[in-house]
């Protein structure tokens, strides 16, 4: 990964170079803001360490300039300075700065900063990827709208009250409500795999058809497996799995593609499930009308213990007023029209 190092100080724009360069890091260096800006543009930087106290464009306006540039996407700043007074760190964070480190700094600390930085940028990317993934899938199914924004929304959501919630619970991953809000958005990535015939249908589907339809639950988890063996250890990946897998299985046992019942379910898909219902009721498709939130409500909770798990339903029944106001959030009326596409069952 490329490394921007901005500095007026050669003593110290040399030193950090060489600490990072051993690093195996990319350096790039400038002696002022506007040469830095420009290389930010012309190189793709995502990581930039500047100093504070420049001539000229200074390291703030350094960082305001690059956060009014949408084109670079993110780039991570870390400010280089001796200023530690709360005003001083309000200013450096109100300009877009992520980072401080004291002037003069630590190798040690410098190399584990940049680190960080890197680590949250993966995030980033990993958080873009599985959504466009999930947008590809949905592509296909276009009259769903803005259907995996407000999926993830209503997930992270469930999954927040679900960690405060007293009481015994299952263990849970670190990260597990921000991993649930990246990884949601798959659930129905295995719809890439259904041809269209089927899954444009405007009409009720054969019971043949049908059975085509409800492979895009193994579709989906086993293309996600195949990544996982070659990641072992991505989470998002095995959460992705048992989302893409399971968000069809009911809590009675009645659901498919593998009947599982209970907490036999992965709880990821337990809380997708009643994401994925509500939204379906809730807004409008080709095929229905909205139904009213009062509606959905109703449906919902009658199929607590058959179709849902009862915890979640509660935990649902307790935010109902979130689930309004992320509906009307990213209510459809600003998606693009809708063209025939399949109810998801």
């Amino acid at each position: 990964m490329k490394v921007l190092v901005v500095d007026d100080d050669l003593t110290a724009l040399l030193i950090a170079q060489k600490v990072l360069a051993g690093e195996g890091y990319d350096v790039l260096t400038a002696t002022n803001g506007a040469d830095a800006l420009e290389t930010v543009r012309r190189e793709g930087i995502q990581i930039v360490l500047s100093d504070w106290n420049m001539p000229g464009m200074d390291g703030i306006e350094l960082c305001r300039s690059l956060r009014n540039v949408a084109s670079l996407g993110y780039v991570y700043i870390i400010l280089v300075t001796s200023r530690s007074s709360k005003s001083d760190v309000v200013s450096g964070l109100s300009s877009g700065a992520d980072d401080f480190i004291s002037k003069p700094f630590e190798p040690a600390e410098l190399t584990v900063r940049i680190h960080n930085a890197e680590r949250i940028l993966s995030l980033e990317t990993t958080s873009l990827t599985l959504f466009s993934l999930a947008k590809l899938a949905e592509s296909k199914d276009s009259d769903t709208g803005q259907h995996l924004e407000r999926i993830r929304h209503y997930s992270r959501l469930l999954a927040d009250l679900w960690v405060k919630d007293p009481g015994p619970h299952e263990p849970l991953p670190p990260r597990f409500c921000e991993l649930l809000f990246e990884t949601s958005p798959l659930h129905d990535i295995g719809k890439v795999g259904i041809p269209d015939f089927v899954l444009l249908k405007p009409g009720s589907l054969s019971d043949d058809e049908w059975t085509i339809m409800k492979k895009h639950a193994e579709i989906g988890a086993s293309t996600l497996d195949a990544a996982l063996v070659k990641f072992p250890n991505a989470e998002f990946l095995r959460m992705g799995r048992d989302i893409a897998w399971a968000h069809h299985e009911h809590w009675d046992g009645s659901g498919y593609p593998r009947g599982l019942k209970g907490k036999e379910i992965p709880l990821p898909a337990r809380i997708v499930a009643l994401s994925d219902v509500y939204d379906a009721l809730s807004m409008k498709r080709v095929y229905k009308a909205a139904f009213s939130h009062d509606v959905a409500r109703g449906i919902i909770l009658q199929s607590a213990g058959t179709h849902f798990d009862p915890d979640i339903v509660r935990l649902f029944q307790s935010a109902e007023r979130d689930f309004r106001e992320i509906r009307e959030e990213f209510d459809d009326a600003s998606a693009p029209p809708e063209v025939p596409g399949r109810r998801d069952r």
